[in-house]
């Protein structure tokens, strides 16, 4: 083991985490790091009459006025079908495979939602119910020649909750003050249709982003360019493949976390792209999730942290971050068309606290799903966007839809939806539910002028808020028409973020198993590689549209959440270099499926390294069988037989394995001969050096599972709901795990994983010791019933019981008229207690490790066993001991009342725990009270 690395984590700045502070940086001016090279050359402009009239809202066949006037139209005139636009996929590059009837079919959209009997009500009974094809009309209430889309089977009662506009705010931001101010007097005297022409996209390949704002010249302004993905700038060349979302989850490195955020925010805006369609950080609910592979993993704060560096960085380079998806998205499988049913609860403390981070970190914008919440489309759900996002969070930017995720246009308008994505209804159809039918609904009162001017607003704020009027770089490229020279540029972006991608590639790689310190190697000399895995693809990186195939190397999963590899060095290709340092010779087989070769090829060397991975990605893309979700959880490509037969032979076989997600390993995890794992996960465009920076101990592995790897399947609490589409038509995803999401799940039924969440191994050895915690205040009761009214005043009793799922979407409130953002007052986030520990290295080689501090809450609270609040990383030389430090807010000991639906502080005695994992034996603990104790 060398005494000096080749790089070393990347050290605390005055922009990020130190190991005695969670928060990661200051709120203000930084001198970053790195600067961002401008580009300002000039470009032809392609608007051709298909977007004049898709702007103007002509061609679309249908009308956003009175229930009257829409039966009239329906009666009188043959109009298109609309009940089909959720079936578009998420911005994929592919033509929209939707079917029409010739029958006269009239969307809901045109209802007001003050002149029909679902006025009380935000369910599907208001919007087209997506189909892969129209049905005839059927007689409506009335007995009109109408479509009648009848209600879900549930009982979903929700008053709508109406826009907060023109209220205060209970953590009044300076910096998006300044900009909303900025923003209203820019908009001060448009007219209607310049304010629609920002809150409405040009249409699908209309413009040369994957999403466009038309431009306003007579306004001075240029419009706006959004574009995918949460690794990378997608559709472009000269643009770097940073690691997967889930591989920087797994450092655990908050650092790291924002170094990739900033560098990836510089290629957008080196490119001219204004809004970045990411962080993606929905949950590893399900581990064969076809998506997972972009969000950080299974435990809500971990995607928290991870979120907030990554909007942090993002926008600290100058572009728009888009949080993405609200909310309920954990599958592929019906997206369009699923209903994700969870409880209140549930909702709150899991899956809405990583886009309340998101909104902590003044993320520009947030993008609704494709499904249904509850008996509700996510993008007119007014309880999420009007009532959680904007009302309880807080939240002062734009809510966009998916790509063609709108379902309406009076009811998605005055639910909260800011800006409608592509533009069009389906991909190329020429027909908007907005344009000039938004304009008409203003117009004549459907959507009122204050939520239009609302809706330009918060566009205009965000483009003010990341100083994007001020010398921005044009877009230099044409993502709809890459060969077309005149619109392409080809600026090259990447500057030396090779070195962040490497470095995160490593600090990702978790060491699952290290029998006789196989790892790291010390120059064997017959070394052979096992496995197509560990080599190139004979398609080249970029072969597979949007990455959709496995052939070679794995570093990255498929679908819109993906980039072109500038390069890719693979396995083969790194340990080749190193091989020759080294004299080692080096042999390889990569035919997976004869495996009598393989085991040939793996006899009598002193080392075989084999090869194994996993792809998932979006449900737009089939691949071998598997449409974006994984079928199972089994290595692909004859991995665990491949294994298998070369541990029959090779008594010193490492595996090395990229994938997506758990893969199942029982069947060679404890064979004798299998003497190391690596878990490399998607490393991105550096694969293969990052790889051989762990194997030969050039950096120390420091990864940690942000995930749990179970024995089998039938382990995991909840499994993927496969059905057909058609039958039923709006399949329910029921979240019945409730709070007991991956490792709470293990803990709580006491089911013994494979690997658990937060496990991983390293060359040296740790050891913790002198526990401690203290006030940073008193906490008197006119602190807790004066300036927190978020807490609640009786602490002594609480509702930790769940509402059962599918019978509300959560909506108690009534007409607010009060401050907004209360879930983010700095009295509930500000630190209030402190935890450290002292960490020692007592190994005999450097190295980092990622203490975790846990909260086990009172039995009567209703919570899993422990659940995570904080991690830092510390890195320490031999015998070197360094005292870590961990804080606590009353939001993060806090569970959510249904009952009184606020944040309360349970009685009793909570279990403070600092180990290595969530099942970590050697972990060091203390009781601590917060409330109700003598």
């Amino acid at each position: 083991m060398p005494s000096s690395y080749r790089y070393q984590p990347i050290p605390p700045s005055p922009f990020s985490p130190s190991l005695q502070s969670s928060t990661p940086r200051s709120a203000r001016s930084r001198n970053l790091a790195f600067t961002c090279s401008r580009f300002r050359p000039k470009f032809l402009i392609m608007l051709g009459a298909s977007t004049i009239l898709l702007l103007l809202g002509l061609g679309v066949p249908y009308t956003i006025g009175h229930f009257a006037e829409r039966q009239d139209l329906s009666n009188s005139t043959n109009l298109i079908s609309l009940a089909s636009a959720s079936t578009s996929n998420d911005h994929a590059n592919i033509p929209s495979t939707t079917t029409h009837s010739d029958s006269a079919i009239t969307s809901s959209i045109a209802l007001n939602t003050s002149t029909f009997s679902g006025a009380n009500s935000t369910s599907t009974s208001v919007a087209p119910i997506a189909s892969s094809t129209s049905s005839a009309p059927s007689k409506g209430p009335s007995g009109n020649a109408t479509t009648y889309y009848p209600p879900l089977n549930l009982t979903y009662i929700s008053n709508p909750v109406s826009a907060p506009i023109n209220r205060s705010y209970y953590n009044p931001s300076s910096k998006w003050n300044e900009a909303h101010k900025k923003a209203s007097r820019y908009l001060s005297n448009w007219t209607i249709e310049e304010k629609v022409l920002l809150t409405t996209g040009m249409g699908w390949e209309q413009g040369r982003c994957l999403g466009n704002i038309a431009p306003i010249p007579s306004r001075n302004f240029s419009g706006l360019c959004l574009m995918d993905s949460p690794l990378g700038i997608r559709l472009t060349d000269y643009n770097s493949a940073f690691p997967a979302g889930v591989n920087v989850a797994s450092t655990f490195d908050k650092d790291l976390m924002y170094a990739r955020g900033f560098a990836m925010g510089q290629e957008f805006k080196g490119k001219g792209a204004h809004i970045a369609l990411g962080p993606m950080t929905n949950m590893y609910r399900v581990p064969a999730g076809g998506r997972n592979w972009e969000g950080f993993g299974g435990d809500p704060y971990l995607s928290g942290w991870a979120t907030q560096m990554t909007v942090w960085g993002i926008q600290d380079a100058g572009v728009q971050a888009t949080v993405k998806h609200y909310i309920g998205n954990e599958q592929e499988r019906n997206r369009t068309t699923s209903d994700s049913q969870f409880t209140d609860r549930t909702m709150r403390e899991i899956y809405s606290h990583p886009f309340l981070k998101a909104v902590q970190a003044d993320v520009a914008s947030v993008m609704c799903s494709y499904n249904l919440v509850n008996g509700s489309w996510a993008c007119q759900n007014s309880e999420m966007l009007n009532g959680i996002l904007k009302e309880d969070f807080g939240f002062r930017g734009y809510v966009m839809s998916d790509w063609n995720a709108q379902h309406s246009g009076v009811l998605s308008a005055n639910s909260g939806l800011d800006m409608t994505m592509p533009g069009d209804i389906e991909q190329k159809s020429l027909t908007s539910y907005w344009g000039l039918n938004l304009t008409e609904s203003i117009n004549n009162g459907s959507v009122p002028i204050d939520r239009l001017d609302d809706m330009a607003q918060r566009i205009m704020a965000a483009y003010f808020l990341l100083g994007q009027d001020q010398g921005y770089s044009e877009v230099n490229f044409d993502s709809a028409r890459p060969l077309a020279e005149a619109n392409n540029s080809h600026v090259d972006v990447r500057d030396e973020h090779w070195k962040v991608i490497q470095h995160i590639g490593a600090a990702s790689t978790v060491l699952l198993k290290n029998i006789n310190n196989t790892l790291p190697l010390k120059s064997p000399r017959k070394m052979t590689l096992i496995g197509s895995d560990l080599g190139p693809s004979y398609k080249g990186p970029n072969g597979y549209s949007d990455r959709g195939g496995d052939e070679g190397t794995l570093a990255m999963g498929w679908g819109s959440g993906t980039c072109n590899f500038p390069y890719l060095v693979d396995p083969l290709q790194a340990i080749a270099h190193q091989a020759r340092k080294d004299g080692t010779t080096l042999d390889w087989w990569f035919n997976d499926f004869d495996v009598d070769s393989a085991k040939y090829w793996a006899t009598g060397y002193d080392v075989a390294l084999v090869g194994i991975n996993s792809d998932s990605g979006e449900g737009y893309i089939t691949v071998d069988g598997n449409e974006g979700d994984r079928n199972n959880i089994s290595a692909w490509h004859n991995g665990s037989e491949l294994v298998q037969a070369v541990a029959s032979v090779n008594n010193n076989t490492v595996v090395i394995v990229h994938s997506v997600g758990p893969i199942d390993m029982e069947d060679w995890i404890d064979h004798p001969n299998v003497t190391a794992v690596l878990w490399a996960g998607l490393p991105g465009q550096e694969s293969g050096n990052s790889l051989v920076d762990v194997l030969y101990g050039w950096y120390n592995p420091s990864g940690r599972l942000p995930y749990t790897i179970a024995k089998k399947l039938e382990d995991y609490p909840a499994e993927l709901v496969y059905v057909d589409t058609n039958i039923p038509e709006h399949p329910v995803v029921e979240y019945k795990e409730e709070l007991n999401i991956d490792y709470r799940h293990f803990l709580s039924k006491n089911v013994t994983p494979r690997y658990e969440f937060g496990y991983g191994l390293s060359y040296t050895t740790f050891e913790y010791n002198g526990l401690d915690m203290w006030d940073n205040e008193a906490w008197n009761e006119r602190d807790l019933q004066g300036e927190d009214d978020d807490i609640l005043e009786e602490k002594s009793t609480y509702h930790s019981n769940n509402t059962a799922i599918g019978t509300s979407s959560g909506s108690t409130r009534t007409n607010s008229t009060g401050k907004l953002g209360s879930f983010a007052k700095e009295s509930l986030h500000k630190t209030r207690w402190t935890i450290s520990v002292d960490v020692t290295n007592t190994g005999d080689v450097f190295g980092c490790d990622i203490p975790q501090l846990y909260l086990a809450y009172p039995p009567e609270a209703g919570e899993p066993p422990k659940v995570l609040r904080d991690f830092n990383r510390v890195q320490l030389a031999p015998a070197e001991t360094k005292n870590v430090q961990f804080e606590l807010s009353k939001y993060d000991i806090s569970i959510w009342d249904v009952v009184k639906q606020k944040w309360v502080i349970p009685n009793g005695n909570f279990g403070i725990e600092v180990g290595r994992s969530s099942m970590d034996q050697k972990s060091v603990m203390l009781d601590w009270c917060f409330e109700g104790c003598n």
